[in-house]
């Protein structure tokens, strides 16, 4: 899928839900303050970078693809973005009070060095969206579309590439977009279904440093 086609489908009513309801069970787990600071790590046409911004971060948006970062800055001057890549990130120890990635550490390998990259620039912690593989959408999605060449990845993996992080991070989970055709009925039944459960297309992480 290429940039527009990308940035348009975050238009329809289907990806206007699933980036609203993908927002805000990652949002849940920060409960963030005014003011704090965010890189968006692979932040693509920058839907992401905006929706952070919205929430009162100061955002930088990162990410290798040209094309991405030119419609991320027309869509939103004002959000800073650089081009960058997941495993060798352009900035200081803990230079961001948090660091966010998306559905990009999906396409990195290996993923665990992306994640102590990202820890390493944060200084509160790191929040990531992942493709979750307990879940319907992996059973209709995966290696087609938008979702060629993705990983899936299940809670006990993130578990597995955090184990060597320092601080030992404190992980939490949510999950989302259960029924992922978007329609009236799936809207609804995410409404009453708690977060807690594991079987989200969606899975948000939280890794929290014990100390900031």
């Amino acid at each position: 899928m290429n940039a527009e086609d990308y940035a348009d489908w975050y238009a329809t009513p289907r990806g206007r839900w699933i980036a609203e309801t993908e927002f805000g069970s990652m949002l849940h787990l920060l409960q963030p303050q005014a003011g704090m600071t965010l890189l968006d790590v692979g932040s693509g046409t920058g839907e992401f970078s905006r929706r952070f911004a919205q929430a009162g971060f100061a955002v930088v948006g990162l990410d290798p693809a040209p094309d991405r970062l030119a419609v991320a800055r027309r869509a939103a001057p004002d959000v800073p973005c650089v081009r960058g890549n997941a495993l060798a990130l352009p900035f200081r120890d803990r230079a961001f009070d948090y660091v966010a990635a998306v559905t990009s550490l999906c396409f990195v390998e290996p993923p665990a060095q992306a994640l102590a990259e990202l820890w390493r620039v944060s200084r509160r912690g790191v929040i990531l969206g992942l493709l979750n593989r307990r879940s319907l959408l992996y059973r209709f999605k995966h290696g087609r579309g938008g979702y060629r060449g993705a990983r899936w990845d299940r809670r006990g993996d993130v578990e597995s590439w955090s184990a060597a992080l320092q601080p030992p991070p404190r992980v939490s989970f949510a999950s989302c977009v259960f029924l992922p055709g978007g329609g009236g009925l799936a809207r609804g039944i995410e409404s009453w279904l708690p977060a807690i459960l594991p079987w989200g297309g969606f899975l948000a992480v939280a890794l929290h440093r014990p100390t900031v």
